[in-house]
């Protein structure tokens, strides 16, 4: 295949994949969910005043909803939000084109490790239409940023052996990453060790200096995360909240009534298997596995923001070329160090999931990108090989049939994702914030208060209201030291708006008030509006009184 032939094909490749990831971007999903408004938000603050949201300057983490989750996607929102607005659009933007520059980073990091045009070119085709990588490109979730950042690190570490300054910005690539991600401060680490030992005696070949560099600058850009880490323990809050570590989780609860009751009826062979570390290394290796679940990948998803209806994370399709493709490259003849990092990048991907709860989890393992179009393109080839030695109506006849099914399984995908989804997942997208916000904003001066449930599924409501009031973040920054002052942890209040659970016994007394709540909080009344789901289900209940 020659050059020519080659840049026409990736450009094609590039360009269809920034068409699947930025077609109706602020329209699909049908509105930002509350870590989106969030990073949004916090972005809009640090923009116009140097500060997040509870006016800490230049964050490492955001605290956020106490969750405390890395800055560093909230930073690269910053210019989008400075050109666009305070707009969906602006938010997701940044995702979207770290999701297109990864199928360019693909090919070229295929083409480095097994210097075939074709596998790369396929490899890249196959992340461009991949459902897991266009869910999480066309929405402002971390994990992307933190899969751009993985194989951007990857392809500068296996440049460096041509080009030994490569490594140092290796180094910095992979030491940015821990500010990108949970998820990344387990894997990355695990990953750059792997490198480290397979490629051990080419690196030990590189300039003394270039590694002593490289090591300085990764220490040097890590260290303020890690003394973070170190010395304060709201940095793995949402680490700790979804461990299965956390001893207040049901599955920890369980154990430890399980062996309280083989303490009491003196069952020792119970006590052994309910032990703690036991348990939990049962628990983790159970969580480990469960990503290689079979329907997970291919017939069901997880949770509805994860996946379009209807399918899973992967094509159906793709299943006997992955599975051809792994014994392709484990007995094939690619240089071994290749094979190693292959299965060494597979096998980490899911090692942080599997400690915590909720397993399977796509966002968690969004590191399995792109080994399994990897393996997918090596099994597409070696498959199209063997049916090339075949008479020719055998050829045609299956590359037809293979062909068919691939077009209809990438067609059923894009009128799931683009048609169907809005309908089918726009409660998990927590749909209704914009409406009501409208409602608000047209209706302000009409009341003295407006009350807004932060109960049910209308928890932490107030960040929406802050995001699509474009809410002065100054003002809001000396709004919250105030209430934080009062010991307002959880209820919010900024200008007319009052963020707490509604009582409708005690509120309905309260005049000149709007309200906006869950709909079973407030009675029907002649008054009363109702925003609907993209299904018709009831999400938000307006209510004058």
């Amino acid at each position: 295949m020659n050059k020519k032939t080659v840049l026409i094909l990736l450009v094609g490749i590039i360009i269809l994949s920034a068409v699947l990831r930025l077609w109706q971007l602020s329209v699909v999903p049908p509105s930002p969910d509350w870590d989106e408004a969030s990073l949004g938000y916090n972005a809009y603050s640090i923009l116009h005043t140097g500060k997040d949201e509870y006016g800490k300057f230049l964050p490492v983490l955001l605290r956020s909803f106490d969750d405390y989750k890395p800055a560093l996607y909230a930073y690269t929102v910053i210019p989008s939000i400075a050109i666009f607005g305070l707009t969906l659009f602006a938010v997701r933007l940044p995702s979207a084109i770290f999701g297109i520059i990864t199928v360019f980073l693909v090919f070229i990091l295929v083409k480095e490790l097994f210097k075939k045009d074709s596998l790369a070119l396929l490899s890249s085709f196959l992340l461009a239409i991949s459902p897991w990588h266009i869910q999480f490109s066309r929405v402002a979730f971390e994990t992307n940023l933190g899969l751009f950042l993985n194989i951007l690190g990857a392809l500068l570490f296996i440049k460096a052996f041509k080009k030994p300054y490569f490594l140092i910005f290796s180094a910095f690539v992979f030491a940015l990453n821990l500010y990108a991600y949970q998820s990344e401060k387990v894997f990355t680490p695990l990953f750059v060790i792997a490198l480290c030992i397979i490629f051990f005696k080419p690196l030990l070949k590189l300039p003394k200096k270039t590694l002593a560099t490289s090591i300085i600058v990764g220490i040097i850009v890590s260290l303020p995360i890690v003394l973070y880490i170190a010395t304060d323990k709201s940095a793995l809050s949402r680490a700790a909240g979804v461990s299965i570590f956390n001893e207040q989780s049901d599955a920890s609860r369980k154990n430890a009534l399980r062996l309280l009751q083989d303490k009491n009826t003196n069952n020792i062979l119970g006590e052994i298997l309910d032990n703690r570390r036991v348990y939990f290394a049962k628990k983790i290796a159970g969580n480990y596995l469960s990503h290689w679940n079979l329907d997970w990948l291919f017939i069901t998803g997880d949770i509805g923001r994860h996946h379009a209806p209807g399918m899973g994370i992967i094509y159906l399709w793709d299943l006997p070329f992955i599975l051809i493709g792994i014994s392709g490259l484990l007995f094939g003849k690619e240089d071994k160090k290749t094979k190693w990092l292959i299965f060494s990048w597979f096998l980490l991907a899911p090692v942080p999931a599997s400690i915590t709860t909720g397993v399977p989890h796509a966002v968690r393992t969004l590191n399995f990108l792109p080994t399994f179009q990897i393996f997918s393109a090596i099994g597409i080839i070696n498959v199209f090989k063997f049916l090339k030695q075949k008479k020719k109506i055998i050829f045609y006849t299956s590359f037809g049939l293979i062909l068919a099914f691939v077009i209809f399984n990438f067609i059923y995908y894009l009128n799931q994702y683009f048609v169907q989804y809005n309908y089918f997942s726009s409660q998990d997208w927590q749909y209704g914030y914009k409406q009501a916000v409208l409602i608000a904003q047209k209706n302000e001066n009409k009341y003295q208060n407006i009350i807004v449930s932060n109960a049910g599924d209308m928890d932490q409501s107030y960040i929406f209201f802050l995001f699509y009031l474009k809410y002065p973040p100054a003002l809001f920054q000396k709004e919250e030291q105030e209430n934080l002052s009062q010991g307002n942890f959880i209820n919010r209040k900024f200008g007319k708006y009052e963020f707490r659970p509604i009582n409708w016994q005690v509120d309905q007394n309260l005049h000149n008030t709007l309200f906006i709540g869950n709909p079973d909080e407030i009675p029907d009344a002649n008054s009363s509006q109702l925003i609907r789901n993209l299904d018709g289900s009831a999400t938000i209940k307006i209510v004058e009184n």
